[in-house]
């Protein structure tokens, strides 16, 4: 079993400067630092990879730790919840500020904790040499790191400081190209999520053919993401029925909030997302943002209208539309209609996911690769920009899990996003590849002469 993916929460007072160094961390993901369906406005969840290693981070309100009252006492209670579900605490203060009492506050329960503390003294462009953050050793949590989010300064070694904490092991090479399989051992690991009361428990206990798991008529039923070890015709697989993702506003317990982490946490660590939908719904918001961070991941998906039987022909129809419509950019994943309770078309499911699975592991030799680049050019070349036309001279395989196809050339950073799609599309129509996302990466040779 893999280990989960580890979550770092962003915490300290109002204006430090947290959502700044989110985005910094998180490469600026709009799409989950907005609107991650089942959190709240002030606490957001993105994903970062540094250095070869993922993690999770959480960003939060300004904390007010003896808050009792008001829209601060909520936050304070968001707050507390992210440190609840963290590994690591980046505690955020403002150098420019300098030390304040609320950070004493916030620092005494930090302590208290005893989670593990870097403490990150923001703001200091133009003042690491100058000492000045020095002040902020005597809240007891041990070094400073100083950094600026606004400028990009010094993440490296705060995001080095973090891990250290977790004591993770050193990636190795192929980790560190990104984007390898984790847990390469035999097993296919199987995530099945999708919005509360989608059928995700009944689909589980009808492929396994005994009642598992827990399946009640009643969102919310999954509180984790639970594993479930299955065999089937000679391939071993590892089951995972995560806890439905609802939209902003519609979290209320916190044994709900916790269980976020924990469905991101096992899209991270699949090989394969089955994404269950509602036919009796259709394509929700909340389905669109699920399919987005799946996508982001890297993970495979493979597509499933559950209640299929329960639809009425409009229903049908509706939800076919808005497929099209709301995850036009799944085109890639197999999709199924389906009846878990009657345990209709279940059994087709198997197919797809695992050529799923083996699309998002293939090898993909360098000749081959360089020859079918070659084949794609001379079809259609780049266009040219101004007096230059990019020249791309050979590809190879950069990584699995998703595949990654690294090209190689020159003046490649005028190749526009439409080629890259032709590219990809050439590229997935030779290797049949089904379900999984395929990245490609240009990069471009330094002229010697210059």
């Amino acid at each position: 079993m893999t280990a989960p993916t580890p979550v770092v929460a962003l915490v300290g007072r109002p204006n430090v400067g947290k959502s700044t160094l989110f985005n910094r961390l998180t490469r600026s993901r709009d799409a989950l630092v907005a609107d991650l369906p089942g959190l709240t406005r002030d606490r957001h969840y993105g994903q970062a990879r540094w250095g070869g290693r993922d993690f999770i981070v959480v960003d939060t309100g300004g904390f007010e730790p003896s808050a009792e009252q008001g829209i601060v006492r909520e936050m304070a209670k968001q707050t507390r919840q992210a440190v609840a579900e963290a590994d690591v605490v980046l505690f955020v203060v403002d150098v420019r500020a300098g030390l304040t009492a609320q950070d004493h506050d916030i620092a005494a329960y930090l302590r208290r904790l005893g989670k593990p503390v870097v403490l990150v003294a923001n703001k200091a462009e133009g003042m690491r040499e100058s000492g000045q953050w020095a002040e902020f050793y005597e809240l007891g949590l041990g070094d400073v790191v100083p950094v600026s989010a606004a400028h990009g300064q010094g993440l490296r070694s705060l995001v080095e400081a973090a891990l250290a904490r977790l004591n993770l092991p050193e990636p190795d090479e192929a980790s560190a190209e990104g984007n390898q399989a984790r847990g390469d051992d035999g097993v296919i690991r199987l995530a099945v999520a999708g919005r509360p009361n989608v059928g995700k428990s009944t689909l589980i206990n009808a492929w396994l053919g005994e009642e598992r798991l827990v399946a009640f008529d009643l969102p919310g039923t999954t509180r984790d993401a639970i594993r479930v070890p299955f065999e089937r015709q000679g391939r071993r697989f590892e089951l995972i029925d995560t806890a439905g993702l609802r939209r902003k506003g519609k979290v209320f317990q916190a044994v709900e909030k916790f269980s976020v982490v924990k469905t991101l946490q096992a899209i991270e660590g699949a090989h394969v997302v089955l994404l269950l939908l509602d036919a009796t719904e259709g394509v929700t918001e909340q389905d669109a943002h699920i399919a987005g961070f799946i996508l982001d991941s890297g993970r495979s998906v493979v597509l499933a209208v559950n209640k299929w039987d329960a639809a009425d022909d409009y229903q049908r129809q509706l939800a076919q539309r808005s497929i099209e419509a709301r995850l036009g950019f799944l085109k890639h994943a197999p999709l199924h209609f389906i009846s878990a309770r009657q345990r209709q078309g279940i059994q087709a499911l198997w197919g797809s996911i695992v050529r799923a699975y083996e699309s998002a592991m293939i090898k993909m030799p360098t000749p081959l690769l360089t020859r079918l680049l070659h084949e794609a050019v001379a079809f259609q070349a780049p266009k040219r920009v101004g007096h230059v036309r990019p020249k791309l001279r050979y590809a190879h395989q950069g990584g699995s899990n998703p595949p990654v196809i690294v090209i190689h050339g020159n003046a490649l950073e005028h190749v526009g996003d439409a080629y890259r799609r032709y590219l990809e599309a050439r590229f997935r129509k030779a290797f049949d590849l089904v379900g999984t996302p395929l990245r490609i990466e240009l990069r471009t040779q330094d002229n010697p002469f210059v």
